[in-house]
Formats: structure tokens, C-alpha cells, sequence
């Protein structure tokens, strides 16, 4: 008799049931995005594309919206440029004080947020900076820069310095062997930090609430609601559909650059 392997069916169920739990949220969110709602968007009116037409209408969220944006792109540019440089003088030099260094940009990562947001604040208070769009982007770059380092630190170490040095004795500067060999090489790094980065800032509630003052993002503004509007369900649809098609985009993009450069993997 043919003895039955117990991984043939549970390592599929298991899969099977992680990928229901993580997807079921999300496809309640874009269901409710088309839900004529009224006040209480958890019970369901019947669909309708108003929504998604007048996303606007509903008061503070296209504003509350365009504040996340601003506030992610901003801090993502401080966060990613710095953040690049630092990786790559961790990974590639030895100086006085690396060690210290790369422990206290990894405290942020291991400190908890609330914490985090009230030792911000409160540094605020004392150099008397007001709260606001400003004290959001410095969190918020503080907050991503360790996350930064870490990725773009991992490319890092995985070049080769022979193309560098190859670039060296074909009498290219160094200016022009880091712009022309050493960046391209770790561009794939730094998008990749850049896109947490960003994901991370729009998505942080607790260290903006300690040091957002007036200033409402999304995160916030959803907060203030007893019940999430479909607006923001509309809004949320919209990032994730977005994502998945900057994803396939760039894995049909790479796929395409693989099978023209004769790589096949």
C-alpha cells in the first residue's frame, strides 16, 4: 500500500489558507470602494461607481491624501539620498566609530514607534520647532533611513569591486566610475529602499500622530472617522491596483531586458 506523504497536502493548504487570510481584507476593501453608502460604510447599500467619480466630495480626504504624498516624497528623497551614502561608506570603508555607527541606525528598527514619536516630540517642544508639515518629514526621514541602509547596504556588498576597478584602469575617474559602473549597479537597491521608504511614510499613523500638530494625512484622517468612508476605500483600491501594475511592469520589463541580453536567468 502506498504510503501518503503528510507535506503533499499540507504544505498546499497551509499556502492555500495564508493566501485567503492576507487577500480577504484587501478584496473587502475594493468591494466596499463601490458600496452606496451613506454614513456607515460597513453595511452594504448596493454598488455604485459614485465613489470612485467623486472621490473628492467626501471633505478632508483628497486633501488628507495629497498631505501623505508630499510628506512620503519629500522624505523619501532625504531619506534615500543619505541613506545611499551612509550604506555605502558602511560597506565599503573601515573609519573610527562604523560599529557605533551601524548600531545606532539600527535602534530605530528595533525601538518601538510610540516611543520613537514621543522622543520626537518632545525634542520639538524643546528646541521649540512647531509642529507640522516639516516636523512630519524629519520623523518620517529619521524613521526610513535605517530601512534605507539596510537595503542598499545588501546591494552593496554584493558587487564585485573588479568592475570598479576595471573602471579605474580604463582611466576613469572617480567621479565617473561611481556615476557610470557603481551606481547603475546599485540602482535596483536604491529603488528598491526608496519604494519601502515611501510605503513606510504613508502608511505611519503613530509616530506622525505625536508630531503631526495640525497637519492631517491620510492615516489620520481615517482615524477620525468611527467608520471608514468608502472614499477611502476608493483611495486604498486605487494604491493597490497601482502597485500590482508598477510591479508587472517592471518584472515584464526586466524579463524583456533578460531574454535580449541572451540570460536565461
Amino acid at each position: 500500500m502506498r504510503r501518503l506523504s503528510l507535506g503533499k497536502w499540507l504544505l498546499p493548504l497551509y499556502v492555500a489558507l495564508a493566501v485567503v487570510f492576507l487577500v480577504t481584507p484587501i478584496v473587502q476593501v475594493i468591494i466596499y470602494s463601490f458600496n452606496d453608502s451613506r454614513r456607515n460604510n460597513t453595511i452594504w447599500g448596493g454598488w455604485t461607481l459614485d465613489k470612485w467619480l467623486n472621490v473628492c466630495d467626501q471633505q478632508g480626504v483628497c486633501e488628507a491624501f495629497g498631505t501623505s504624498v508630499a510628506v512620503g516624497v519629500v522624505a523619501t528623497l532625504i531619506a534615500t539620498v543619505l541613506g545611499t551614502l551612509l550604506a555605502i561608506a558602511l560597506g565599503r570603508y573601515r573609519f573610527r566609530g562604523r560599529g557605533s555607527t551601524s548600531l545606532l541606525l539600527f535602534l530605530p528598527m528595533a525601538t518601538p514607534e510610540v516611543v520613537l514619536g514621543a522622543g520626537l516630540a518632545a525634542q520639538f517642544l524643546a528646541v521649540g520647532m512647531p509642529k507640522g508639515f516639516w516636523t512630519i518629514v524629519i520623523v518620517h526621514a529619521l524613521f526610513c533611513l535605517s530601512f534605507v541602509v539596510v537595503t542598499v547596504k545588501a546591494r552593496v556588498a554584493s558587487l564585485d569591486p573588479a568592475l570598479e576597478e576595471a573602471g579605474r584602469d580604463l582611466y576613469g575617474s572617480g567621479p565617473q566610475v561611481f556615476f557610470r559602473v557603481t551606481l547603475p549597479l546599485l540602482t535596483p537597491g536604491i529603488v528598491a529602499a526608496a519604494l519601502l521608504s515611501f510605503a513606510l511614510s504613508f502608511d505611519d499613523f503613530i509616530i506622525t500622530k505625536f508630531n503631526a500638530g495640525q497637519v492631517t494625512t491620510f492615516p489620520l484622517w481615517i482615524y477620525t472617522k468611527k467608520t471608514p468612508p468608502a472614499e477611502a476605500n476608493v483611495i486604498a483600491s486605487a494604491i493597490f491596483v497601482l502597485a500590482i501594475v508598477a510591479v508587472v511592469v517592471v518584472q515584464v520589463a526586466a524579463a524583456a531586458r533578460r531574454k535580449r541580453l541572451g540570460i536565461t536567468r
